[in-house]
């Protein structure tokens, strides 16, 4: 299966339906599979007096509330019927985030949608995670600034809901979800975790790829990646490390204003992003070790095979004296050297010719 790329517009498009728009053509010329949004109603996502995250202060203004700084950036239902729409036809599945539970009705009810993405900040949103399993959504669930006891419980109330459990929810009963053979597989079919760090940009030092691992490990659940680090060098690598999904920001001009912009990558970017995980893609194989097709060819002329040191009459026994190792397109490798050693040869050989089997 191939690595699934998410290109995440997120609030990117700048409140702009045209920029939005602008921003799928982008995604599906650069060859993602995927773009993705973020759907929110200001007044459910954050309160009037939140404050700013330093990286979100660092880009907009800072005298503007978090709840302002939102409001402006909110798609409504028919800019969202309008991007599924132009998804369509490029070709590139579309995606959002669902921050709230209004948006999370648009999304799987009103515009029938089968994935969503929750994000790193709603992993302990139970509400949230319990009416998406619910919907019977397949989730991609972000892991950014959590541990694996976070990771567990979301997953539990997850389990819960898949499992269609009517008793009031309660703590008890998401672990006793999580635990059931049942409750995992349901895990196993609906779920792909994504690790993740939280900070825009996020310094390669905190990365954590090795965190991937781990993931997997301790869940046994498909793992990817959201990238918020400078440049495509990390999610290539996560690619070589076996991410089943990438995500990363991407923006038409680095330089505009907002919070996500600086963190993201430009068309051109993101191109080269799709192209270098699509060659690691390819790079990986089948694990199997064995000539790979292309090679075969060279074997005749790079390996070594037995050759006349010097000129050999018939019935003149092969020594040290007479038999040497060199390229000569032969078919008796270096390996059966001893072997050949007191044998006669059976016919003349010139100097440099390669001894026939």
């Amino acid at each position: 299966m191939s690595i699934v790329i998410i290109a995440e517009v997120g609030v990117n498009h700048n409140g702009d339906l045209g920029r939005a728009l602008a921003l799928v053509d982008a995604a599906a010329e650069a060859g993602a599979d995927m773009v993705k949004f973020q759907s929110f109603v200001a007044d459910e996502l954050v309160g009037r007096q939140a404050p700013k995250c330093d990286y979100q202060r660092a880009t907009t203004d800072a005298a503007e509330t978090q709840h302002a700084m939102i409001k402006r950036l909110e798609l409504d239902r028919a800019a969202h019927e309008r991007l599924v729409a132009r998804c369509a036809e490029r070709r590139i599945r579309f995606l959002s985030t669902p921050f709230d539970l209004p948006s999370l009705r648009l999304l799987t009810g009103e515009l029938g949608l089968h994935l969503v993405k929750i994000p790193s900040g709603e992993i302990t949103n139970a509400p949230l995670l319990l009416a998406a399993a619910r919907a019977g959504a397949d989730i991609i669930l972000s892991t950014g600034m959590s541990d694996l006891d976070d990771v567990r419980r979301a997953l539990g109330v997850l389990a819960f809901g898949y499992l269609g459990r009517t008793e009031k929810p309660r703590t008890e009963f998401f672990a006793a979800a999580f635990a059931d053979t049942r409750g995992r597989a349901m895990l196993a079919k609906k779920v792909t975790l994504l690790h993740c760090t939280t900070e825009y940009p996020a310094p390669f030092e905190d990365v954590n790829l090795r965190a991937m691992d781990t993931l997997r490990e301790a869940f046994g659940l498909p793992v990817g990646l959201s990238d918020h680090s400078p440049g495509i060098n990390v999610a290539v690598a996560a690619a070589a490390r076996g991410a089943v999904v990438i995500e990363k920001h991407f923006t038409l001009d680095r330089t505009l204003p907002g919070p996500d912009h600086k963190a993201s990558l430009e068309p051109g970017e993101l191109k080269a992003m799709v192209e270098g995980i699509r060659q690691v893609e390819r790079a990986l194989g089948d694990g199997r070790k064995a000539p790979a097709p292309s090679e075969i060819k060279n074997i005749a002329v790079v390996r070594k095979c037995l050759v006349a040191r010097r000129a050999i009459k018939v019935g003149e026994a092969f020594g040290e004296d007479n038999l040497a190792v060199k390229r000569a397109g032969g078919a008796l490798a270096p390996d059966r050297y001893w072997d050949w050693l007191g044998r006669v040869a059976t016919r003349a050989y010139a100097e440099d010719e390669a001894i026939e089997p």
